[in-house]
């Protein structure tokens, strides 16, 4: 059986179709920057043009699906649908357009399956945090292999932070303090149950994170699936070089890709935050996230 999976976020919308009967085969696998959060995620809404352009994306989405003769598919929406007040409005001119079924996730469910996605690809063999910066929200999971141990999910994603802190361009630094300060005061729980817990390093799932892998992999040439690690110093790196350029040079550093140009910064203050405030010296990264988690666990069953 071919299957599809749609992960239908606050900035990008993913596609993957897998064939079921030869040991989950990705067939087709994309991403596509929509960013329904743009102009109306910090008001509660989402604006027409978002409509329009998920409804594009998604449209495309299906003609690939039948393409493949996929058999089943699931479509998940995360923040800026969960927290929309037009938001069935949107599900349902999903519906009628494309005949995609949306499954809207509350955060706890969406942090469940990240977990359960980057089990799929790291041995998690040590209490650690994993972190998922999307548009909207970020989700955190302290965890082991064995089991969650405490998880939360904070509407402060990338969309957020630029609309109430990233004015300038290159970021300013009385931003960056504004932001860090922000986050000081909105993570104090985060910190407090690694401290209890002894997290021993944090673990970034996906999106963000892998522009930072392949910002890192540009220079040295290293492979995610050999050893997926970036040290603070590299990671330093990688930081500075993001908060000291404006968007035009930003989208020249090697291994950048459009999609993440405007929110990375954002979520390069945020790493590094929560590095600090925790202690950590290195980052995992994990390619693999929510839809990983759906392909290979499904819904959680409160859907």
């Amino acid at each position: 059986m071919r299957e599809g999976i749609i992960d239908i976020g606050t900035n990008t919308f993913h596609l993957l179709i897998v064939d079921r009967a030869a040991d989950n085969e990705v067939l087709h696998k994309e991403k596509v920057a929509v960013r329904i959060g743009k102009n109306g995620i910090s008001k509660g809404f989402i604006s027409d043009d978002a409509v329009e352009r998920a409804i594009e994306t998604l449209t495309r989405f299906r003609a690939k699906i039948k393409e493949y003769e996929v058999e089943k598919v699931t479509a998940t929406a995360t923040s800026a649908v969960r927290n929309a007040e037009n938001k069935q409005e949107f599900v349902d001119a999903i519906r009628e357009t494309t005949g995609i079924e949306i499954n809207i996730l509350s955060g706890h469910d969406e942090a469940f399956l990240i977990y359960q996605g980057v089990k799929e690809f790291l041995t998690i063999e040590d209490p650690a945090l994993i972190m998922d910066i999307g548009g909207g929200s970020i989700e955190f999971i302290l965890a082991d292999g064995d089991h969650i141990i405490w998880l939360r999910s904070y509407e402060i994603g990338g969309q957020r932070l630029i609309d109430q802190f990233h004015k300038s361009d290159p970021i300013a630094t009385n931003e960056i303090n504004d932001l860090n300060q922000f986050l000081n005061e909105t993570l104090t729980e985060v910190f407090e149950k690694c401290e209890q817990y002894g997290a021993q390093y944090l673990i970034g799932s996906s999106g963000s994170f892998d522009t930072f892998w392949d910002m890192y992999s540009a220079k040295v040439n290293a492979s995610i699936n050999e050893s997926p690690i970036l040290t603070q110093d590299s990671f330093q790196e990688i930081y500075d070089d993001l908060i000291s350029k404006n968007k035009e040079e930003r989208l020249v550093i090697p291994g950048m890709v459009r999609m993440r140009v405007d929110m990375i910064v954002g979520a390069a203050v945020v790493t590094k935050n929560v590095m600090d405030n925790c202690g950590f010296s290195q980052i995992k990264v994990s390619p693999f996230a929510l839809k990983e988690g759906v392909l290979f666990h499904g819904l959680p069953k409160s859907n």
